[in-house]
């Protein structure tokens, strides 16, 4: 997901009172926008509009940008333009919206006339369109730099990424596997309130489907998810052929499941599974698969933390999911692990993934093949998602390091030791004191900067730990 470039229009907006005053620019603008364009090539794929004059040609420009499924606009002044020709059309947008407070010239100079400062003027019309979005209460981003600086360029990238998971978000739909995780308060959340705020929307699967779907799985499908694991995993000679058919059996079923549903994330509490009767073990090493392959995923029925996972694919790439497990101390780290379910694509790249034969007494099922792997040493990111209830949401996130860390060789499932920046201890203590829950989303690498941006877009409260 995240190797696709975000596709981006740019509403470029002037007005015709500079017609007159200086013939040809209009022309001159839409060049600059153009070399705005190109310039950006490397971290999306931007769109610029004819120059906006007048209030219909923002409507017909903005449709275009829709109807084309792009993933955000990008508002340049090209001169100073009056809000009130596009406040209704910004506060109204389905796409996420940065305001680039950008000039054609870094530096006012000796040599600048009249043209050259009208050229140039476009800070106090990003003022004035950003005052109407405030009053609006629409949600914006704001990037205020040189538009040929690398910073620039970094910033922008970063918010359009951010703003191709937020579009991507508003049209994901989460399969629910049976049903959650009884008592489990904090994966709670008021569905219709998250679809009308954020829009994810939750659909429930039933068990049946997953079953049926196995029935019809067949066996070139069953050999070439075999073949795929013998090159890539090393192998445990205690799995037996029919461990591995049944769960590449799993895999291939739910897979086809969220293909055909049009799902981007799923959640399947191990007990919806164990209790149901119909299946001899839990799919973990078919989650773990799966979200190598980009969807989102997590355990114990929780949406809010499947969407996160998926979200984490468009927006940084190769998203994780996990929980904290236990404190350690002396090296002030969080073990993080769960159940049996992990990318593989996080795993330390100088020692080979395992695929094991493992006893699990949850769920009271048979030994299910399970991925085993300690997390890629260096900087990571962990995020989750807070319900406040009704519409209201905050993600919590922490910056930290994957240690090179000691091997457990009891702790049979994916895991690893993360340092978070600021401790242990003022680490969970504000992570608690922000109400975050126990399941994250683990990208490699410091992207806390790239949630920042992702919450601003929606109006997520954002708190760094």
């Amino acid at each position: 997901m995240s190797d696709r470039k975000p596709k981006i229009g740019i509403l470029g907006i002037m007005q015709d009172l500079y017609d007159e005053m200086i013939p040809g620019i209009a022309a001159r603008q839409a060049g600059y926008a153009r070399e705005l364009a190109g310039h950006l090539a490397d971290v999306a794929e931007f769109f610029p509009s004819e120059p906006v004059k007048y209030r219909e040609d923002a409507e017909r420009a903005m449709r275009e940008f829709e109807n084309a499924d792009l993933d955000g606009v990008m508002v340049v002044m090209l001169t100073y333009g009056p809000a009130m020709r596009v406040a209704r059309l910004l506060s109204r947008a389905r796409l996420p919206i940065l305001m680039a407070n950008i000039q054609p010239e870094p530096a006012v100079t000796p040599a600048w006339d009249m043209a050259d400062m009208t050229y140039n003027q476009g800070v106090h019309g990003a003022q004035d369109t950003a005052n109407a979005m405030v009053r609006a209460g629409r949600p914006f981003a704001v990037l205020t730099d040189d538009w040929r600086s690398e910073s620039f360029r970094t910033g922008v990238g970063r918010w359009a990424r951010a703003a191709a998971a937020v579009t991507a978000w508003k049209s994901l739909r989460v399969a629910l596997f049976g049903y959650a995780m009884n008592d489990m308060g904090d994966i709670r959340v008021d569905e219709s309130a998250l679809i009308r705020s954020l829009g994810p929307e939750i659909l429930a699967v039933a068990q049946g489907d997953l079953y049926r779907g196995m029935l019809k799985v067949t066996k070139a499908e069953i050999d070439e998810v075999i073949a795929f694991e013998d090159e890539r995993f090393e192998i445990d000679p205690a799995l037996s052929q029919e461990e591995r058919a049944d769960h590449a059996r799993m895999q291939v079923a739910i897979s086809r499941i969220l293909d055909s549903g049009g799902y981007g994330a799923y959640t399947a509490h191990f007990d919806a599974i164990g209790e149901d009767g119909r299946f001899a073990r839990l799919p973990l090493a078919a989650a773990s698969t799966l979200m190598a392959q980009g969807y989102g995923y997590a355990a114990e029925g929780d949406v809010l933390a499947a969407c996160m996972v998926y979200a984490g694919h468009v927006l940084i790439g190769d998203a994780h999911f996990t929980e904290m497990y236990a404190m350690d101390f002396p090296s002030d780290s969080i073990l993080m692990s769960h159940m049996g379910e992990g990318n593989w694509k996080i795993a330390r790249s100088d020692r080979p993934v395992q695929l094991i034969k493992r006893p699990l007494g949850i769920g009271k099922l048979a030994d299910p093949p399970t991925f085993l792997f300690q997390y890629q040493p260096g900087p990571a990111t962990l995020a989750t998602l807070v319900s406040l209830g009704g519409e209201r949401f905050r993600m919590v996130v922490a910056e930290g390091e994957n240690l090179d860390s000691q091997v457990l060789p009891a702790l049979e499932m994916p895991y690893g030791q993360f340092r978070p920046d600021t401790g242990v201890r003022a680490c969970l203590d504000g992570w608690l004191t922000a109400g975050g829950p126990h399941h994250e989303v683990m990208n490699l690498g410091r992207h806390a900067a790239s949630w920042r941006v992702f919450c601003q877009l929606l109006g997520i409260e954002f708190v760094q730990v």
